[in-house]
C-alpha cells in the first residue's frame, strides 16, 4: 500500500511538471489507491464477518490478530508456524 501511494503521488507530480495541473492525473491516482485498497477490504473475520484492518471508525495499515467484535483468533492456522 506504501509503494502503491508513492507511486499515486509520483504519477501526479510528473504530470503536473510536465503537462501542468490536471485532473485525469488526479483521478488516475484515485483509482490506482483504490485498486491497491481492495485486497484489504476482503480479508474478514470468517466467524462474524468484520474487517480486520478496521479499529471502531479508523482504517489501520496492519490487521488485527484477534477479531474487535467476536473475539476469533485470526491468525490461528495461517502461517508458517500453523500446524495443519
Amino acid at each position: 500500500m506504501l509503494a502503491a501511494l508513492a507511486l499515486a503521488v509520483l504519477l501526479v507530480a510528473v504530470v503536473d511538471r510536465f503537462h501542468g495541473h490536471s485532473s485525469l492525473a488526479f483521478a488516475a491516482a484515485i483509482i490506482l489507491l483504490m485498486v491497491a485498497n481492495a485486497p484489504m477490504l476482503r480479508f474478514n473475520c470468517p466467524r462474524c464477518g468484520k474487517n480486520a484492518f478496521f479499529c471502531g471508525i479508523f482504517v489501520i495499515p496492519w490487521p488485527n490478530r484477534i477479531c474487535t467484535r467476536c473475539g476469533q483468533d485470526l491468525g490461528a492456522g495461517h502461517g508458517k508456524n500453523a500446524d495443519g
